[in-house]
């Protein structure tokens, strides 16, 4: 960094990276004396950059944070990073409401050096994922996301409006546990007051979410604490695997808890682990794919009910053979 200009900005760059840096820190990076610190952290001042200065043994330099973005500067692999982030993000739905997460990654991509966004385009345009997107809904709010994650965090009680998929508009106070990212969607779990019991909603279906009035019951305070041990992830994805459906299976693995969960994802089943095996218990609309299901794990296992399912089973057992008889034509 022989150019002033040019250690302004690695002064930029180092802050950013470091949430506080002394000016001993600063000089010897930099290559410069204490005094040329103070002259460069002023000229960021001057360019409206806020750079903090405090004196004494914990003291240091740092950006003050909530007041704007500054310019934003990464280094090549911190660019790549934010990039495949924001790609990922967009195909796995992780991103807020359209097309915010779209305009990030055109803004960066913009700004990038020639030769690395190439090559980052050319990685973009042959990258395949084995996950679908998931298009038929949008994103949840970010002002929705936020909000939540701020009230889950300090444990205060959220009042919020609530389509179901019925259309029909509701109005909850809910103490948020947790949020949850499953399958595409986002999700939050907690205690739902209206209903007296733990419930799970959808982000995308929550039209507007605020925090609570405090409430005198609780001393005015409008906090919560969560049960011990509570699982949100956990929570979820038993509560979308118990979705009621025309049938509930319960088939007992000849295997272990591992192995099972291995191969069974949470959102189709619960698996608890069994003196004998692991217990499988789900809800169908088909028995058909719960036969194809357990015919292709490979692990013997008995099942509970219905016994509906061994029919479908046997069914699924006389296809395969008839399969397996057909021979090419000559």
């Amino acid at each position: 960094m022989s150019h002033p200009a040019a250690r302004v900005l690695g002064l930029l760059e180092l802050l950013q990276s470091q949430h506080r840096l002394t000016g001993a820190e600063l000089s010897a990076r930099l290559g410069v004396d204490e005094r040329t610190v103070r002259r460069y952290a002023r000229t960021l001042e001057e360019l409206g950059i806020p750079v903090t200065a405090q004196r004494g043994r914990y003291g240091g330099y740092r950006l003050l944070p909530g007041y704007k973005l500054p310019p934003l500067m990464l280094t090549d692999d911190e660019a790549v990073a934010v990039v495949l982030g924001l790609v990922a993000a967009e195909q796995l739905g992780l991103g807020t409401e359209a097309p915010a997460t779209a305009v990030a990654l055109g803004k960066i991509s913009r700004v990038l050096p020639e030769a690395l966004a190439d090559r980052l385009t050319a990685v973009r345009q042959t990258l395949g994922f084995t996950t679908r997107r998931r298009t038929e809904t949008a994103g949840p709010a970010a002002s929705v996301l936020l909000t939540l994650g701020a009230a889950t965090r300090s444990r205060r009680r959220v009042s919020l409006t609530y389509r179901s998929w019925r259309g029909e508009d509701s109005r909850r106070d809910l103490d948020p546990y947790g949020l949850v990212f499953h399958a595409g969607r986002w999700y939050v779990t907690g205690h739902d007051h209206r209903r007296g019991e733990i419930r799970t909603f959808r982000l995308d279906r929550i039209a507007a979410v605020e925090p609570s009035a405090p409430d005198p019951a609780d001393g005015g305070a409008g906090q919560f604490t969560v049960p011990d041990g509570f699982d949100p992830a956990g929570h979820v994805a038993r509560s979308l695997a118990g979705v009621p459906y025309a049938w509930s299976v319960e088939v007992l693995l000849e295997t272990d808890l591992t192995e099972a969960r291995r191969r069974i994802p949470p959102s189709v089943a619960e698996l608890i682990e069994a003196p004998d095996g692991v217990l499988v218990r789900a809800r169908a609309e088909n028995l058909d794919g719960m036969a194809q299901l357990l015919a292709g794990l490979g692990w013997p296992f008995t099942i509970r009910k219905p016994d509906e399912l061994r029919t479908a089973l046997a069914e699924h057992a006389t296809r395969l053979a008839a399969l397996a008889a057909r021979h090419p034509d000559t």
